[in-house]
């Protein structure tokens, strides 16, 4: 696993880190019931205090991305379900995103084209109809 950290980001660092696991979850270069560092491991790896690891992995947790095994530390969960929490974080996400966009005079086919092409490029998809 492969992990970049920006410290000149206005994005903390902890929150870097748990959506560049996600990223790679949802790429398939994490795979269900992988094993994740320790956070100690990690934390040194990545030269940041563990603590900021530890705040990642529990929102991981937290968001069902990620199990904690007191055996195997952090591992990969299983494939979610688009639950009511999950799909109105993403609306909130989503709306956020479009009002960026609508202030900058993004039309809302362009939106959309964006939208689908970043979809395909995280499942791994090539081309394609929206």
């Amino acid at each position: 696993m492969i992990l970049q950290i920006d410290t000149q980001d206005t994005l903390p660092i902890y929150a870097q880190l748990r959506d560049q696991i996600v990223l790679g979850i949802a790429a398939g270069r994490l795979e269900q019931g992988e094993a994740l560092p320790s956070v100690r491991r990690l934390g040194a790896d990545l030269g940041i205090n563990f603590h900021t690891v530890s705040k990642a992995y529990t929102a991981l947790c937290d968001e069902g991305y990620i199990v904690m095994d007191r055996r195997r530390g952090a591992v990969v969960a299983p494939k979610l379900a688009s639950g009511e929490a999950f799909l109105s974080k993403l609306g909130q996400n989503l709306t956020l995103s479009a009002a960026e966009a609508v202030c900058h005079e993004m039309n809302g086919d362009e939106f959309l084209v964006l939208c689908a092409e970043c979809y395909r490029n995280v499942n791994g998809e090539k081309g394609g109809a929206i």
